[in-house]
């Protein structure tokens, strides 16, 4: 008999329905929170969603102050002003409100907040359990998770660093988690999240790392985004789809965020932070050549991944099904439009001479020791250049 030792840290609310940011003035009110620092992007102020955010605040009397500064992939001189804004003001929470970008930045900038220095003090392995305020995380994108996790992403700009910050203070005291919020998000978006959330759930499952309870959010969250990726992505109104996919990710994000992500992320944040590529399209770059390698080290696991995805049948044996993984994958992406780092634009100099930084960089993020293969910094760099080629999805 063996016995599990396991933690579990998840926000203190989860609010999933439709229409739940309508809410948010009443989920402040439940902690005795009133003075909001609301932290979006200038997408959102200039498209008008962010009134889904404000105006409920302002209609409960509340007096609201926005930063919307962030960049997609933040940095740490965007999370270092935004500090400086939250010192402004006598404030009493964070408000993320946008994709994983905007929700991001304010856990950083409530990390930064209350130990000061640089962003890059608090870069894995060091626990960064302390916040300065409580956040409020309020996804519009079916994919990041990052509104139910104890991490934060942010790239250190003199180093081109992508750096993993991870710590309870990184954990949001609330998440509303509404689909109808990702009814704008276009194409492209709809489906890098969506990958991205894939992801999360299938590197939870097979982490080395995973416990009982991330095995069962992660399953699930793998049957809700296989079995409706591609209708949100064909058909962005069916709220079914949406409601779904949502879900999936904030089950997939509480899913990783207690057992870890794997090989696929540390490969991924690099090539974002040297190419600048969006997290989750890297992500679905390197999912399907990741996942061949990886298959050999816990096959059963893989293969039951392919039967909730919907890739594998029931009576497929674990072998049989793994292998469905891979090659629908590589459907998957196919399906939807994902380019190999090539045809998105990078050059192969460029490419070729950041493989050894990049296998370094992405073994220093600790996310490959997850792994069911632990590779090497020579495996990895050959990883990057199969997917350059588009190698795995031509087989």
């Amino acid at each position: 008999m063996t016995t599990i030792a396991m933690n579990f840290a998840s926000p203190r609310l989860l609010l999933v329905q439709a229409g739940a940011v309508r809410q948010i003035a009443e989920v402040l009110a439940k902690f005795g929170l009133s003075r909001p620092l609301v932290v979006s992007d200038p997408f959102m102020v200039s498209s008008g969603h962010l009134r889904h955010c404000l105006d409920p605040l302002a209609a409960a009397g509340l007096a609201v102050s926005v930063f919307s500064d962030t960049v997609a992939d933040p940095t740490d001189t965007v999370v270092e002003a935004g500090v400086v804004e939250l010192k402004r003001g006598a404030f009493d929470c964070l408000i993320g409100f946008g994709g994983g970008s905007p929700i991001d930045t304010a856990k950083a900038m409530a990390i930064l907040a209350a130990g000061g220095g640089k962003m890059r003090d608090y870069k894995a392995p060091f626990a960064a359990d302390r916040g300065a305020l409580p956040v409020i995380a309020v996804p519009t994108t079916a994919g990041t998770g990052s509104e139910c996790t104890r991490f934060t992403v942010i790239t250190d700009t003199e180093r081109d660093e992508k750096m993993l910050i991870a710590g309870l203070g990184a954990l949001p005291l609330a998440a509303l988690v509404d689909y109808e919020l990702t009814y704008s998000a276009p194409p492209r978006t709809t489906a890098d999240t969506g990958v991205d959330s894939l992801t999360h759930a299938l590197e939870a499952y097979v982490s080395k790392r995973a416990n009982p309870i991330s095995d069962a959010l992660a399953l699930s969250a793998m049957g809700l985004i296989g079995g409706n990726i591609r209708t949100a992505y064909g058909e962005p109104r069916n709220a079914l789809a949406r409601e779904a996919m949502m879900l999936g990710a904030t089950e997939a994000g509480l899913a990783f965020s207690n057992s870890s992500v794997a090989l696929v992320h540390g490969m991924s944040r690099p090539i974002g932070a040297h190419f600048h590529v969006p997290h989750g399209l890297s992500n679905a770059m390197l999912l399907p050549a990741v996942t061949r390698f990886s298959v050999g080290g816990a096959e059963a696991r893989y293969g039951e991944a392919a039967r909730r995805i919907g890739f594998a049948a029931a009576a497929d044996g674990d072998a049989t099904a793994a292998a469905k993984l891979i090659t629908g994958l590589e459907r998957l992406n196919r399906g939807l439009s994902v380019p190999t780092p090539a045809d998105y634009g990078i050059e192969e100099a460029a490419w070729s001479g950041k493989l050894g930084l990049m296998a370094e960089q992405a073994l220093a993020s600790g996310s490959p020791g997850n792994n069911p293969v632990v590779p090497t910094a020579e495996q990895i760099v050959g990883l990057y250049r199969e997917v350059w080629t588009g190698a795995a999805a031509n087989r």
